[in-house]
């Protein structure tokens, strides 16, 4: 895929997606994570000075400077934190999802298999009861872990969660949850974020506002290849009793069926 075809709003969302994904989540007022500034490079330097990404071994996007802003979190521009974006950035190209899931399906880190993929991805999780009359998974200790397949159905869109589709998820104020998301997808990258429904978007990944809790974002994965399914866990304490979003940030997903309740019950 050429990238000069992309358009303005891919490179944003590459952005952002760089700096927030495939190692442990922290939280975003410690800044955000980052992938290796050496992977960094390397992907970056795929592309020309006369591209759009700006790479070569002597481009501006190569160094340090051009680090730090391509990979977001506290010393990225305003409008990569949630503020108003720049009026020259409009006009689409190709789905984001589709650039980043490409550019980073040989990212360093944890790979799944098809088959575990699925059986993680249909069993109840300890200390969980699943209604799926409901369609709701509720767990009622205060360590919650479950793990969640993004797009495992292609052409749909959504996330598989104990075996349903898209459940609300209910865990009590106070919890400690951690998740561990696998992109099931083979041409798309994905991403998980907790999040309040006033502040999301779908625009771009960073538009949609901070977590609802800190470190409660892996912002996208790449597409999943030969080499099995790409996989992220990331950690948060579920601190604000509350009804919240859990959604795709890439652009557009959550619009099309990746989104899902989150609900932080009052301790009794």
């Amino acid at each position: 895929m050429a990238i000069a075809a992309v358009g303005v709003v891919a490179v944003a969302a590459l952005g952002v997606g760089l700096g927030l994904s495939l190692s442990s989540s922290r939280s975003q007022a410690a800044g955000a994570t980052r992938l290796p500034y050496a992977y960094y490079r390397s992907v970056i330097g795929r592309y020309g000075p006369g591209s759009m990404m700006g790479g070569g071994a002597g481009g501006w996007t190569m160094g340090r400077g051009g680090y730090a802003w391509m990979v977001g979190g506290t010393r990225a521009p305003a409008w990569m934190r949630g503020q108003s974006r720049p009026g020259f950035m409009m006009g689409g190209g190709d789905d984001p999802g589709s650039v980043m899931g490409r550019i980073f399906s040989d990212a360093p880190g944890p790979r799944v298999s098809p088959e575990e993929a699925n059986r993680l991805g249909s069993a109840v999780p300890a200390g969980a009861t699943a209604d799926r009359a409901a369609n709701r998974l509720r767990f009622a200790g205060s360590a919650v872990r479950l793990v969640v397949l993004a797009s495992p159905s292609m052409p749909a869109e959504n996330f598989r969660i104990a075996g349903m589709t898209d459940p609300t998820v209910v865990v009590p104020a106070g919890a400690r949850v951690s998740v561990e998301l696998v992109n099931a997808d083979s041409d798309m990258a994905h991403g998980l974020v907790v999040t309040v429904p006033a502040a999301r978007s779908d625009w771009m990944p960073m538009m949609a506002g901070e977590p609802a809790f800190p470190g409660a974002a892996l912002w996208f994965l790449g597409e999943s290849t030969a080499a099995g399914m790409q996989a992220g866990t990331f950690s948060f304490t579920a601190s604000r009793a509350g009804t919240y979003d859990y959604l795709c940030p890439v652009p557009g997903h959550a619009e099309e069926g990746m989104e899902g309740s989150f609900v932080v019950a009052p301790a009794r």
